[in-house]
């Protein structure tokens, strides 16, 4: 499948810029066909121009007509075939099996959505009718609802080439709310997302729908992503990547004459502990389940455990021991791009140069830079250490994690108290353990957005429930998640109907409740209709 190397506005091909860049496969540091031209800020204008005109025609059309939407994307990106996997593979050093499985999570996220908005509860639906007697002032008619913001822009993520990226959670879940998107696509994949726009500006054709539904832009990070949070039209935006990224989005948004919201997922550390329990019931398999979570993906996943705290003694000696020696088994492997690499590196320097701080394990085979590889290490240190360095809360991103010893519950108490927000927080325990360790928990669930026990953090399901997200900085909104069907009310707002004959309205407000829909009425949820 031939690459044009252009952005994508209203569903044509858009090269108005000479300046262009080449993707670089990590795979062996050789630069990758075709050029990619950049776009100006007259390119910003006329996707947002077009997205800002497809919306009124989009948010109007029946959810029907969305939910079949959402499933043809995933029909054309599954059409796409191989080409698809093996470009992807050559732009981010990510196994074939990896990304094959990708796939199937971005067009299961579509055909998911569908299946929300086909039953269409999300849209929260209120109705408190009228009381024209209540005294002393009667009540009126009130109805609301969910409905879309306008124009998203997406930023697609670097270590999810595919369900983080062009057709990934943010857009899905866009789409699926009746919001048209525009991509800022990522400099280190673009082939990839090339294929992936062209699936869904196919979509949009045969759907019949307005062109400027959905756009795709390639360019430079910060003066093209900014340009897209400043324009007029964009009404969000969704973004997963560094903390420094996504807080200059976040201010350049806040900055506006009217400010927008930016749904950033940015940092965290994910800190785990280990109880005294658990080490003496089964210290061997939390080595191999530490292992493979820190080092899972080359440590590029936004869940990867970076801190692992546990009591001191010597059962946490001996794992500590027995973690090192399989650190040190564990291979280098590629990471995603060359810059991911070298800040991987810097952020090992960094920790070298901290005081109180050794170099616990190392893998025993050398990274070859050519194949941008980065080698798993683990740091460790103490409590007291712990919380005098503000460099050990810094992510480093990549296979890498710190041990930390702590001597009671306390010290443990005291360190979740210090650290920042979080998506994840995980506590290996007995039943015992985890009775001591109530106070514990306690704070760890104001820290962070998900709370898992005798588990790791590796790996978001997709489902209803699921909740990807947590206090700042992991995200700049902790009311939200950018993973599961709950990811669709980022991009929607409520909207109160006082007072409207029931010809105005829109179905899902309507007395007879057309789409069966469970409704919350005078305080009470049913899917009955009103009764005349």
């Amino acid at each position: 499948m031939t690459l044009h190397g252009k952005s994508l506005i209203a569903g044509v091909p858009a090269e108005t810029s000479a300046r262009s860049f080449r993707a670089v496969s990590p795979l062996d540091s050789s630069e990758l066909e075709p050029a990619f031209h950049e776009c100006v800020a007259e390119d910003v204008n006329r996707a947002l121009t077009h997205a800002e005109e497809a919306f009124p025609i989009y948010k109007k059309i029946s959810a029907e007509d969305r939910a079949a939407f959402l499933e043809k994307i995933a029909e054309e990106i599954l059409a796409i075939g191989d080409d698809l996997i093996q470009r992807a593979h050559l732009e981010t050093g990510l196994p074939i099996d990896r990304l094959t499985g990708e796939r199937g999570r971005t067009v299961g996220q579509l055909r998911l959505f569908a299946e929300v908005i086909r039953e269409g509860s999300w849209v929260d639906a209120r109705i408190d009718p009228a009381l024209p007697d209540r005294k002393p002032l009667p009540r009126p008619d009130l109805r609301r609802m969910l409905r879309p913001l306008g124009p998203v822009v997406v930023f697609g993520s670097s270590n999810f080439p595919l369900a983080f990226s062009v057709a990934g959670g943010d857009t899905a879940s866009a789409l699926a709310a009746g919001n048209p998107v525009v991509v800022k696509a990522h400099r280190a994949h673009p082939g990839t997302s090339e294929l992936v726009a062209g699936a869904i500006v196919r979509a949009v054709e045969k759907s019949g729908l307005p062109h400027g539904v959905f756009g795709m832009l390639h360019g430079a990070g910060s003066e093209i992503g900014i340009a897209l949070v400043k324009h007029p039209f964009t009404r969000a935006a969704g973004f997963t990547g560094s903390r420094f990224a996504g807080r200059a989005l976040f201010n350049a948004a806040a900055g506006r004459p009217d400010p927008i919201p930016v749904f950033a997922e940015m940092s965290s550390l994910n800190p785990l502990f280990i109880l005294p329990g658990a080490l003496r019931e089964r210290g061997a398999q939390l080595v191999e389940g530490l292992k493979t979570s820190v080092t899972l993906g080359v440590g590029q996943f936004c869940t990867k455990p970076g801190l692992v705290f546990g009591l001191g003694g010597a059962e946490f000696e001996s794992f500590a021991e027995k973690f090192a020696a399989a650190i040190r088994g564990a291979a280098p492997a590629t990471m995603l791009h060359p810059g991911i690499c070298k800040s991987f590196h810097e952020g090992l320097d960094a920790m070298h140069k901290v005081p109180g701080v050794v170099v616990l394990a190392e893998s025993d085979t050398d990274a070859e830079p050519k194949r941008t590889q980065g080698e798993p290490t683990v740091f460790a240190t103490d409590a007291e250490n712990f919380l005098k360095h503000p460099a050990l809360h810094e992510e480093v991103f990549g296979p890498y994690t710190l041990l930390v010893d702590a001597l009671s519950y306390n010290d443990l108490q005291r360190i979740a108290h210090h650290l920042e927000g979080q998506l994840t927080a995980t506590i290996h325990g007995t039943a015992e353990d985890l009775a001591n360790a109530a106070d514990l928990l306690a704070i760890l669930e104001r820290k962070a957005g998900r709370l898992i026990i005798n588990g790791f953090p590796t790996g978001v399901e997709v489902s209803p429930a699921m909740n990807h997200g947590g206090p700042y900085p992991a995200t700049t909104d902790e009311r939200f998640t950018s993973v599961g069907t709950a990811a669709i009310q980022r991009f929607a707002r409520p909207v109160c109907y006082q007072a409207f004959p029931g010809s105005a309205l829109p179905p899902e407000l309507a007395d007879a409740n057309p789409r069966g829909l469970m409704r919350l009425v005078n305080g009470k949820l049913t899917r009955d209709p009103l009764s005349a």
